[in-house]
């Protein structure tokens, strides 16, 4: 029965809960696969999803959801665990790489042989399984029609959770941190046999902390550019649709696919964090596998669905709206673009002035007698209220009230808008700055300012200054010398309502959504020159023809809460000692899945900690535990991850210890210092 009542035929579907595929080089990837029963005689298109998330387990609700819905309507849905996760053989012991990529065009080219398969295979995934489709695709399998790609991205330098504008993530060491859970973890042993123990101990033993080679890689190099589709956009020759959410980081990807690609494309952008738009938060959530079927069914199956008669770009229009943490709901409407770029979007460009002003330009630009200069040097505390870089909607993670930050930034604001404003696209600051540093940073603000003061961040960018010239080719600044650069803001829709401000803020570090320069840095801003170019988009009454039926899906599996789940955002200040700690909990509390009899314990921890305005003291460290019990069975790791640095060198210390039973069976620590390269 499915989410919205309606019957899906799910009683016609074979389930297969654990297929080998197998590798040129022995080794075998793990499937499970949702089918219709009589595949066999009527074969039926494959749709895959491949990622490193464990089938068995941590992703089997969401895979009820998606997968049987879309078998139930004659599709063969297969879910690939990447080798080295899950039941699949071997190690993990990177992203993107080499090995993944052929496996996966293995994989694809042996469902397409399968006797249940028609011999048209598409690729459907979000964050890694989005990556790898665009990568494969890339390669160009002979049987692969079609991808659908939610939350990911063409360039993996410029758009991931490593770096943002050359400055160094935190996400870089949570998603580490988490990498180096999942790699450590056993297969379960009622598919693999007695084999687990063996498989368990070869992943334990090639495991490690990934952000050793992250941290190896400061800036685009060949490691970034393999994998990075962008190097080469005519490598993809089947029809691509990108997904995304305005709260998630990897929107920016949508726009350049759709502009680059020579494909037929499709974007979607929903307000949505890092999910997919039918479980999408902040809402509305969208009837996406709907949206989905019609894809596939025109890709796969030649029907005509009015798939390709909709905008090349659908994104949700956002209203102003106060500022919070946490959003059920985004007010707003779908609005369209027929191509993209869009003709229809014109630059509206508002220059600095003085006095802190924001102005519409009603002639030639300020010249030196009218021109000012400002400096700012900002406390370690400005992002703290920053929220996360990728927003999972799953706790309070979204940034809060500007004013807070704003007291440690330079802020330009216009006066009140005489009327509507609307932008679709990405905002871009031109600034002239000279540093006292050598090693400097900024962060750049668009706010949405109500009459009232509260500040909403609509979007914002930031830029390492050394990669003022390129991410290829970062150089030291001359202290004191100033020069003049482009800081892009993320793409955006957003309406700033008639008697609203707009709001730039100029920071210099950005902690703890981002690492801060090696020291502290002063800059000073010349107004000469200095705008905010924003593209304006006019309403057009077609907009209103967008419309999407509500969210579908399968009834989800049973699953029996044992553990409530617990997420949350603390920002914990001792005045005493100075210290201030940003503590992120993600705990997915203890279950158990009753159709395998298993039971699931999974948590993670973050900090992230600074002292006063030292910038040697910015400190994140990451903890996860994970167990899994069945009868006797009995299994627990835990990882534990703190990044520090100097202005030299970061430093490193890493834990993996596990657990059979009450028996720790492995234990192994990192201590590892690296050098810092222009961050």
């Amino acid at each position: 029965m499915d989410a919205n009542g309606e019957s899906a035929g799910l009683d016609n579907l074979e389930v297969v809960e654990n297929e080998w595929i197998p590798l040129a080089d022995g080794g075998r990837l793990a499937a499970r696969i949702w089918r219709p029963k009589d595949a066999h005689a009527h074969p039926v298109p494959a749709i895959l999803e491949y990622i490193p998330y464990r089938k068995r387990d941590l992703t089997r609700t969401r895979d009820s959801i998606n997968h049987p819905w879309l078998a139930a309507r004659g599709y063969a849905c297969v879910r690939v665990d990447l080798r080295g996760s899950g039941e699949s053989d071997g190690v993990l012991a990177d992203q993107y790489r080499e090995q993944e990529l052929n496996d996966g065009v293995q994989a694809i080219n042996w469902l397409a042989q399968q006797q249940w398969c028609d011999g048209n295979v598409g690729m459907m995934g979000i964050s890694w399984g989005g990556f790898n489709a665009l990568q494969i695709a890339a390669r160009r399998p002979s049987a692969l029609k079609a991808i659908i790609s939610a939350c990911s991205t063409d360039d993996l330098y410029a758009d991931n959770m490593h770096y943002m504008g050359g400055c160094l993530l935190t996400d870089n060491l949570s998603e580490s941190t988490t990498m180096f859970s999942h790699t450590s973890c056993p297969p379960d042993p009622e598919l693999v046999g007695e084999r687990w123990r063996e498989m368990w101990l070869e992943r334990l033993n090639g495991s490690g902390p990934w952000l050793e080679t992250w941290l190896r890689h400061q800036w685009r190099d060949d490691y970034w550019r393999e994998g990075s589709v962008c190097e080469d956009y005519s490598a993809i020759q089947c029809p691509v649709m990108a997904v995304g959410g305005w709260a998630d980081g990897y929107t920016n990807a949508i726009f350049r696919l759709l502009e680059h690609l020579k494909v037929p494309r499709q974007g979607l952008i929903g307000p949505w964090g890092h999910k997919y738009p039918h479980q999408g938060i902040p809402g509305p959530a969208i009837g996406f596998l709907q949206e989905a079927l019609r894809w596939w069914d025109h890709w796969l199956k030649e029907k005509q669905t009015g798939i390709m008669e909709e905008p090349m770009l659908r994104a949700w229009m956002q209203d102003s709206i106060p500022p919070t943490t946490y959003y059920h709901h985004r007010p707003g409407r779908w609005v369209g673009e027929s191509q993209w770029p869009s003709p229809r979007i014109t630059e509206k460009v508002f220059r600095f002035g003085p006095g802190a002003e924001l102005r519409e330009p009603a002639g030639q630009p300020d010249n030196m007698e009218t021109a000012s200069e400002a400096s700012i040097q900002s406390p370690l505390n400005v992002g703290l209220f920053a929220g996360k870089w990728a927003s999972y909607s799953a706790a309070p993670d979204l940034p809060h009230d500007q004013r807070e930050e704003d007291g440690g930034a330079l802020v330009y604001e216009s006066g009140p808008l005489a009327e509507d404003l609307e932008i679709l696209g990405a905002p871009t600051v031109t600034l002239t700055l000279a540093s006292n540093q050598p090693v400097a940073m900024v962060a750049v603000r668009l706010s949405d300012v109500a009459p009232d003061g509260k500040a909403t961040r609509v979007t914002y960018g930031l830029l390492n200054l050394n990669h003022r010239k390129g991410d290829d080719r970062p150089e030291l600044l001359i202290p004191g010398e100033f020069f003049e650069t482009n800081v892009p803001l993320n793409h955006i829709a957003q309406v700033f309502p008639a008697g609203h401000r707009l709001r730039i803020s100029i920071s210099t570090s950005y902690w703890a959504l981002a690492w801060p320069p090696p020291r502290p840095v002063n800059l000073t801003l010349r107004t000469q020159g200095a705008s905010l170019k924003l593209p304006s988009r006019p309403p057009q009454d077609t907009d209103a023809q967008i419309v999407f039926e509500d969210p579908a899906g399968a009834a989800p599996i049973a699953v029996t809460l044992i553990e409530p789940p617990h997420h949350n955002w603390l920002v914990h200040r001792d005045l005493a000692e100075d210290l201030s700690t940003l503590e992120v909990i993600k705990d997915n509390g203890c279950f158990r899945i009753e159709e395998i009899d298993l039971e699931v314990t999974s948590r993670t921890w973050d900090w992230y900690t600074f002292r006063d305005d030292d910038f040697s003291s910015p400190q994140g460290e990451n903890r996860t535990e994970r167990s899994f019990r069945r009868g006797n069975w009995s299994v627990h790791t835990r990882t534990h991850t703190i990044l520090r640095a100097d202005a030299e060198t970061f430093y490193i210390q890493a834990e993996l210890d596990a657990w059979e039973g009450d028996k720790r069976i492995f234990s192994r620590n990192w201590d590892l210092a690296l050098p810092r390269n222009f961050v």
